[in-house]
């Protein structure tokens, strides 16, 4: 599964290597409430075939419409404005006061697109800097904590992994949560000395490594941009990565287990030193409480919750598998109704 940004290059590359123009467009500044963010992109074919997304569907509609009554016939970029009116803003199904511009740009080989897709392709994080009077792009190193810069005249934009996530463990579970993190633009590594599970290995885009797992911790030099999975069940494993990634600044911490394994692992912890502070930033039983069973539900109920810490949204207790479970045995022994549903693997 690529992400979003991935499949809107390799899209664009394709299309211009089959003969086809390209038209790349961009969300540079939005004003207001708006459906999708700075950065964001959709690529349109000469024939109209798209990719990607700048809105709710109508502003997409109108550059299609564009594209395919006018075609593709400027090299030069042009900004564009949607939604300033009250009129352009219901017709194209932005909320009330909403304005978005968008950058529309040609592409053609100064552009740089394949050499971009590279990049992000081996993982790189790199700045591309387009020049609005000439078209002709340039990249640059980048930093995770850099955004995009519009002035009228150049257009910064920032691609490739900017979070990063280490999981502990290669077995079914961690296939599919594995695959899902691809796509929602983590950079992805699996860490697993247990050669039963890493000889079936077969994600693409993501790294294996097979060194212990406090180990790789260190080595990876865990940031707050970086999610730390423990899915084992094996205390020698998962405990080795928790006891060093809980010192550390990553913005989420969690390991799979029952709310008595949760308990017990948090006892083992303290023998390792770590204060309350940092045991208290480990998320167990992880993921949110939505009655999942299979793998793939809970590799879903795992990464709603990693989302939810990396866009700093603070889950109410009800949602968390501990609380939920909670409210439900109480209700049950009250005899109240409750409306949370039973039975979830997290």
């Amino acid at each position: 599964m690529d992400s979003v940004d991935l499949e809107v290059l390799k899209n664009s590359v394709h299309w211009q290597q089959q003969g086809h123009r390209v038209l790349l467009v961009t969300v540079v500044r939005t004003w207001g409430s708006s459906p999708r963010p700075e950065g964001a992109m959709l690529a349109v074919r000469d024939d109209g075939l798209v990719v990607g997304s700048v809105s709710g569907g109508c502003i997409e509609d109108d550059i299609i419409d564009r594209v395919r009554r006018q075609g593709i016939t400027s090299d030069q970029p042009e900004a564009i404005k949607y939604g300033i009116s009250a009129e352009e803003a219901h017709r194209f199904g932005l909320p009330c006061g909403g304005t978005i511009e968008l950058v529309a740009e040609p592409l053609k080989p100064s552009s740089g697109i394949a050499e971009l897709l590279d990049a992000m392709e081996n993982g790189r994080l790199v700045a591309r800097t387009l020049d609005m009077a000439t078209g002709v792009a340039t990249l640059g190193p980048a930093s995770a904590t850099d955004g995009l810069v519009f002035d009228g005249k150049t257009l910064l934009t920032i691609h490739g992994p900017r979070y990063r996530m280490l999981v502990i463990g290669a077995g079914q579970l961690s296939k599919y949560l594995c695959q899902i993190a691809v796509g929602l633009g983590f950079q992805v590594t699996v860490c697993d000395p247990r050669e039963e599970y890493t000889e079936t290995w077969d994600i693409p885009g993501v790294t294996m490594v097979r060194t212990m797992p406090d180990d790789t911790v260190m080595d990876m030099k865990l940031d707050e941009r970086c999610a730390v999975i423990a899915l084992t069940h094996d205390p020698k494993l998962d405990d080795l990565a928790l006891m060093e990634a809980l010192r550390t600044s990553a913005f989420y911490v969690g390991a799979l287990g029952s709310r008595r394994n949760n308990q017990a692992r948090r006892e083992r912890l303290k023998e390792f030193d770590l204060t309350e502070l940092q045991l208290a930033r480990l998320h167990g039983p992880v993921g949110i409480y939505i009655g999942s069973r299979t793998p793939p539900e809970i590799a879903i109920s795992i990464l709603a919750e990693v989302v939810a810490a990396k866009n700093h949204v603070s889950l109410p207790d009800i949602l968390q598998v501990e609380g939920a479970k909670a409210a439900r045995e109480m209700a049950a022994s009250t005899g109240s109704s409750c409306d949370v549903s039973p039975g979830p693997s997290t």
